[in-house]
């Protein structure tokens, strides 16, 4: 698939828009309005949905949530994932509370080559205050499960924010030291209405600078073929890898290669704009595969060159929670 100069090749799907954590920086404390079961794509809808794009040049998927696996079933739908001849790489983003090493080897078996840990401390207390639950501990096993089992790479995510994990940087960091893990900051991106205000946020430089003080100098690794956003980077002679992910103060639109489909069926071009179109109902209403591929067409025809993310308009804020969209 094209959209302007660019190959789209990589469908990030959103299963749930339920989760068991209630992460400060991805939904607000008070209770919010999960979508009606009946709106929710049926498995069986998003595997025609993902052939169909495959059909159109789609060889990349990473399964989101909100958390993947609360939702029932979802073991045998990433079996039949899986089995999409055209897929050459499946992931999951996952906050890893409600894996064990049996389900972790059992995906593994199936084919899944990549886990992406959503984990923002190693500071037990600290993690009931972000995520609101206290998991810590079975987060970590389940980190560590996964790579004793021999997946690789091992990817961790950490959105850094002042007040809650910004004296905790250079530790996260240090992981690469000891482990062959990939840990990524993420810029934290204004998304709906959360308990994190704008000046909590951490940008990347600053990000760089304390990992530097503590740990010296950091030197580029080259992307890979199937590589995201992420600029990658090496401490010396660590077997782990630093990536920064900067969708605000270095946007990387014109590099963007992917397309969401949430949870409800909407297509969503950009994470950080309101545009969606809807393809669950056509599909409901028998729509064929010509005409759910136009739609996807139509879709990317809305997809930005930027997002306006900087100038902090209330129209460019986007709307709905992260857990609502897939990040």
């Amino acid at each position: 698939m094209i959209a302007g100069s660019r190959n789209i090749n990589y469908l990030r799907i959103s299963v749930t828009d339920r989760c068991n954590f209630r992460c400060i920086y991805c939904i607000p404390a008070a209770p919010f309005k999960v979508i009606a079961h009946d709106r929710i794509a049926r498995y069986e809808e998003i595997l025609r949905i993902v052939r169909i794009g495959c059909e159109m040049g789609i060889t990349k998927v990473r399964v989101t949530g909100g958390e993947p696996f609360v939702r029932k079933g979802i073991s045998s739908f990433i079996r039949r994932l899986c089995r999409i001849p055209q897929l050459k790489d499946i992931s999951i983003t996952t906050n890893g509370s409600r894996l064990n090493r049996d389900k972790i080897k059992a995906l593994m078996d199936m084919g899944i080559q990549r886990l992406n840990f959503s984990l923002d401390t190693l500071v037990p207390e600290k993690f009931i205050r972000i995520t609101r639950r206290d998991r810590f501990q079975r987060v970590w096993d389940n980190i560590m499960a996964a790579h004793d089992l021999g997946m690789f790479p091992i990817k961790i995510n950490t959105v850094a924010l002042k007040g809650f994990n910004d004296n905790e940087i250079q530790a996260i960091a240090g992981l690469t030291w000891k482990y062959p893990f990939h840990v990524r900051f993420i810029e934290y991106m204004p998304m709906g209405n959360t308990d994190v205000g704008e000046d909590q946020q951490i940008l990347t430089a600053d990000i760089k600078n304390i990992i530097i003080e503590a740990h010296g100098p950091l030197t580029a690794v080259p992307k890979g073929v199937n590589d995201g956003p992420a600029k990658t980077y090496r401490l010396i002679g660590a077997p782990g890898i630093l990536g920064f992910i900067t969708p605000v103060s270095s946007h990387f639109c014109s590099e963007c290669n992917r397309l969401r489909l949430t949870a409800r069926g909407t297509l969503r071009p950009c994470l950080l704009r309101n545009n969606e179109t809807d393809i669950l109902t056509p599909l409901r209403n028998g729509a064929d595969d010509e005409a759910l591929k136009q739609i996807m067409v139509t879709a990317l025809k809305d997809k930005p060159l930027d997002h306006n993310l900087e100038k902090r308009t209330v129209r460019d804020i986007p709307l709905n929670h992260m857990t609502s969209i897939g990040g």
